[in-house]
């Protein structure tokens, strides 16, 4: 099974017709469209705005880039955290609706990078300030690291919905 289609119709007729539950709709909504919230502070960043570009396009995967932490349901950590910055960043993963997902991106974003050792504002991985459901290694990651980060994090967001379901069923046997 392609974790990626998942079995979401139930039936399709020559006329178009789709005929599914409003619980399964629901969930390839979720499926396809991450609303990122977008957290740069370094190189990290550049390497990930060519995303928003044509050549990756970043739009057909159904991530829309919001601003606003009350509307976004992803945060792409992307560049070096400092101590001062951490309460900010603290801040917005509280701001988000549940259910949030957070995506490291960068070596300076999982364990401080190679300022870890020489500075003391640095922080040392942003999951010692916010849950990380995906790391997603280099300095800086490609831009095509990040697409299968994503693939990595909808991967996960399928077993959660596949578990979910099991539990519904089975609570109604």
């Amino acid at each position: 099974m392609n974790l990626i289609e998942f079995p979401l119709l139930d039936q399709t007729s020559s006329n178009s017709v789709i005929s599914t539950t409003p619980n399964d709709l629901s969930n390839w909504s979720r499926l396809s469209s991450l609303w990122p919230l977008l957290y740069g502070t370094s190189c990290c960043f550049i390497e990930f705005a060519s995303l928003i570009g044509s050549r990756f396009d970043f739009d057909r995967y159904g991530l829309v880039p919001r601003s606003s932490p009350r509307q976004a349901d992803l945060i792409l950590t992307a560049g070096t955290v400092t101590m001062k910055m951490a309460p900010s960043l603290a801040r917005l993963y509280e701001q988000m609706p549940e259910p949030k997902y957070v995506i490291a991106m960068g070596a300076c974003t999982i364990t401080g990078g190679m300022f870890s050792t020489d500075s003391y504002s640095t922080v040392r991985g942003v999951d010692k300030l916010i849950p990380v459901d995906v790391y997603l290694p280099g300095c800086p990651p490609k831009p095509e690291a990040v697409i299968d980060a994503l693939t990595k994090l909808r991967a996960v967001l399928i077993l959660e919905l596949m578990s979910k379901n099991c539990s519904i069923n089975h609570h109604l046997l």
